[in-house]
């Protein structure tokens, strides 16, 4: 592998920095203006992440009543996030500037691990999410509670770190960046290293996108299933209730609608992360594939602007989801509304009515033996 990659790994093989574009080892950077617009950009993105995401851990921290196990679990993705855009991100902006790595071998090799290791933690969180809502929607089993969350979430830690050190120790298939912004997986023909690279693209990609889109199938069609049944049949099925409660139970479809509404909501919440996450990873998951088994393309002149944008693709989730928790997540946009300045809440607080909690496995079906109350 150090045969393959030695010639052309060599940093400060620069021309002029104020030229169009950059010819670095026989391939081509972004032109100065660009990588200036894309380290404002990356910027804008690490403050983003870190305000939103920091938002979100406060929140469920300081709220007793949010420490449920689901509002565990997006805390702990909003810390992954937090720490991915805090101790990676920096050093890829430095390096998409002066097109070479600043800060020595050995710290290129340490934050490729971190990044690996804060990226898989996320992607256990979301696939852990993705189980939860299979149980609840499809097998009407609603186990997660908050101790159980929070095991879970030890082991993702501990499990992410077992897959990520290896790229930290011995001879690894992460090369130190002039044909990237940051350490990358590269070109290798030790079966060793090629395996690892197979193993680090599974655990992030390919098992948790499977996973969870066969979950999502599941509880599309579980959902799509109920809704049309609920829509027939909810008079003939809540007929027998009526004896029971009284005038209530006439109003009973309206309130089984509401309530499936707001759960179909939440589930809608989750499968935008899910899309989210698909589509800033499937690109870096191909180019890292690409790049470990075809010299071709991992010495080709336009890898370096490839992998610069895949990479900054990868980024991006860590502001999606904030986002996404802002527009989807009344609770969050109050609790956002709460940590800002008086002087900033211009609209005022519109009450809104309440309403009664209710188990999330229990609102698909109406029958004489569960309601939806």
């Amino acid at each position: 592998m150090a045969a393959c990659n030695s010639s052309l790994l060599v940093a400060g093989e620069l021309q002029d920095s104020n030229t169009s574009s950059l010819s670095v080892v026989g391939y081509t950077t972004l032109p100065i203006h660009l990588r200036i617009l894309l380290a404002a950009v990356m910027i804008g993105m690490v403050a983003i992440s870190f305000l939103g995401n920091s938002i979100v851990c406060l929140i469920v921290y300081q709220k007793p009543a949010m420490r449920s196990a689901i509002n565990l679990l997006l805390a702990t993705l909003a810390f992954s996030d937090i720490m991915l855009s805090l101790l990676c991100m920096p050093f890829t902006v430095v390096s998409i500037i002066t097109v070479d790595w600043q800060f020595g071998v050995y710290f290129c090799k340490i934050s490729a691990m971190l990044y690996w290791f804060f990226v898989l933690e996320g992607v256990s969180i979301l696939l852990i999410i993705s189980l939860d809502r299979f149980l609840i929607i499809v097998q009407r089993q609603d186990k997660l509670n908050p101790y159980r969350a929070k095991i879970m979430i030890t082991v993702s830690w501990l499990l992410s770190f077992c897959i990520a050190f290896p790229s930290v120790v011995g001879s690894t298939v992460v090369d130190v960046p002039t044909r990237a912004p940051q350490c990358v997986l590269g070109y290798t023909e030790s079966p060793a290293d090629r395996a690892y690279a197979v193993l680090l693209v599974v655990a992030v990609f390919f098992i948790p996108f499977s996973v969870m889109l066969y979950s999502y199938l599941c509880i599309l069609n579980t959902v799509r299933r109920n809704a049309v049944r609920i829509h027939n049949h909810a008079d003939s099925l809540c007929l027998s209730q009526v004896s029971k409660l009284g005038l209530m139970g006439l109003q009973r479809p309206q309130q089984m609608n509401v309530d499936m509404s707001f759960k179909t909501r939440a589930f809608t919440t989750i499968l935008i992360l899910f899309i989210g996450f698909s589509i800033c990873w499937l690109p870096h998951t191909v180019v890292s594939l690409l790049s470990v088994f075809s010299r071709r393309f991992y010495y080709s002149p336009s890898f370096y602007v490839i992998s610069t944008c895949v990479l900054w693709l990868s980024y991006l989730k860590t502001v999606f989801n904030p986002i996404i928790y802002c527009w989807r997540i009344k609770k969050f946009r109050e609790a956002c509304m709460e940590f800002m300045p008086k002087t900033f809440k211009i609209l005022p607080k519109v009450p809104g009515r309440t309403r009664r909690r209710i188990r999330p496995s229990t609102i698909y079906v109406c029958s004489e033996h569960q309601s939806t109350v």
